[in-house]
């Protein structure tokens, strides 16, 4: 296992409307799909598509989509023992409004997916990785998760994702190697990383930005006709993480970020199907 990926374990419902409705108004629905989602699950499915051996940790809920996610997880080649199964409670569902130009509007129930910590990782997992990739989950999880690989030598990467009012997140920042932002997220933490850490600005249509101790590295994006925008930042880490754990320097990896992420948002769903030669030929061959 080389990447184990803690965070949020969700089951997704995603309804495909012709507008967001206005007060006292009405939306069509036109699709509905159901499937596994939460940013730690996303990017470590994402992973494994790439081939690129992942492990995650996280909780549900012995309920129906519960088992469902795991068994997604599991259809994904995910090592998913490090995800808690909380008898009793529910597992967290979002509900993800998606309009005819692939934005993204999302309800959800908070479920069991905080009912994780260091205790529940299987001993061995920290021992086979090479690096941990954080996302959304409570600071103070994240960070006992962070100092426990760092001790093992591991490398350390945050995205924060949408979660960011009220979270006291400084010292997850200051332990991780790689923190990725949206525009929104840079504009409200970017002051707080500390010196000597990559920062990746996801732009969306306009590509992404690596600011690295050598330097900052900019790349433009590809074209893509936005479908559902759900999932394209969990596909964008995946890829860059990726391409960095096979040696690649940071322009190889915001190039196959890009690529990876254009290809999720131009397909309705969370984790539509792909295949990784489809990246190449966005990106060109390593």
């Amino acid at each position: 296992m080389r990447v184990v990926c803690a965070g949020h374990v969700n089951w997704d419902v995603t309804l495909f409307v012709d507008a967001l409705p206005a007060p006292d108004a009405e939306a069509r629905i036109g699709d509905r799909r159901e499937g596994g989602g939460g940013s730690a699950a996303n990017v470590a499915v994402a992973l494994s598509r790439l081939g690129v051996t992942s492990g995650l940790v996280g909780a549900v809920a012995d309920d129906r989509d519960g088992r469902n996610a795991r068994r997604e997880l599991r259809e994904a080649g995910v090592d998913a023992r490090g995800v808690r199964v909380v008898e009793g409670g529910m597992t967290a569902v979002k509900y993800l409004v998606v309009t005819p130009d692939g934005e993204t509007c999302v309800l959800g129930t908070e479920g069991v997916n905080e009912a994780f910590s260091t205790g529940t990782v299987p001993p061995d997992y920290f021992e086979r990785a090479e690096h941990l990739h954080l996302t959304g989950q409570d600071p103070a999880t994240a960070a006992a998760l962070a100092v426990r690989a760092r001790e093992m030598g591991l490398g350390v990467s945050f995205d924060p994702g949408r979660r960011l009012a009220g979270r006291a997140d400084d010292e997850v920042l200051a332990l991780a190697d790689v923190v990725f932002l949206n525009e929104r997220e840079a504009e409200a933490i970017r002051e707080r990383v500390p010196p000597g850490r990559v920062v990746v600005t996801k732009r969306g249509a306009g590509g992404a930005t690596a600011e690295t101790p050598a330097g900052r590295i900019d790349h433009p994006g590809y074209d893509v006709e936005a479908v559902d925008s759900t999932g394209a930042g969990d596909a964008f880490a995946a890829g860059f993480l990726a391409a960095i754990l096979d040696g690649d320097g940071y322009e190889r990896a915001l190039a196959v970020a890009n690529a990876f992420g254009a290809l999720v948002a131009g397909a309705p769903g969370t984790r539509p199907p792909f295949d990784p030669a489809d990246v190449a030929d966005r990106c060109g061959p390593a």
